[in-house]
């Protein structure tokens, strides 16, 4: 990573951020929220799954996810403009048509990235949904429960089990409304020995999709 650093203007606020940060980043470390799901520190490729962390930088004529922007000198940001806002707003609503809203009943309750952007984009979390996937729990893992109707598809778990393990055991299948997170087949024995992974990929789901077994 770069020491060098560049100046930049987001929100009528001059920030300095590292010559090589992703703009998302240099935002979050300056206490200028952005909503987002799929941004994890390290990884590379970037996913730009989630279609949250809109953006507008002068000289685009269109708003773009601020994950997906490295920092320049002189960059001029706008994180709160009309158009933004629509954008983060549809995308929510969209999750939420998808999504088991059972927040009492959630261990992410209080902790949850949804929880967090409905209560900054002013939506309210409702019950009701446009459509739920069957079965609601998978459990077909040997250490780990999905539960898929909570699952935002943020990619997350993917993308730690593909950097950290020799054999990657989680993926995206499935297309559209049917998309879930699946599971390589694995001798359990041989899966236990990867604890310290499965338990990272539980901790950095943001809304509790995956739930350790024994943990």
């Amino acid at each position: 990573m770069s020491e060098k650093t560049v100046s930049l203007q987001v929100d009528g606020k001059i920030l300095k951020a590292r010559e090589g940060d992703v703009l998302l980043k240099a935002c979050l470390e300056n206490d200028i929220y952005i909503p987002n799901l799929c941004y994890q520190e390290g990884i590379d490729p970037l996913p730009v799954s989630c279609r949250l962390c809109f953006v507008e930088i002068e000289g685009r004529e269109q708003p773009v996810p601020s994950c997906s922007i490295w920092v320049q000198e002189g960059m001029v940001v706008q994180t709160d403009t009309p158009r933004v806002r629509r954008l983060q707003r549809t995308g929510l609503k969209l999750l939420l048509s998808t999504h088991h809203v059972d927040c009492k009943n959630c261990p992410a309750n209080r902790k949850c990235a949804l929880q967090d952007m409905a209560r900054f984009l002013k939506i309210g979390l409702k019950s009701k949904t446009a459509y739920l996937k069957e079965p609601a729990v998978r459990s077909e893992h040997p250490h780990l429960d999905y539960y898929v109707n909570r699952c935002v598809l943020c990619g997350r778990c993917v993308e730690i089990c593909r950097t950290r393990q020799q054999h990657p055991e989680l993926t995206f299948i499935k297309r559209g409304f049917e998309t879930v997170i699946g599971f390589y087949g694995r001798n359990p024995a041989e899966a236990a020995s990867d604890w310290e992974t499965y338990r990272a990929c539980v901790e950095a789901c943001p809304v509790a999709a995956l739930v350790l077994k024994n943990g």
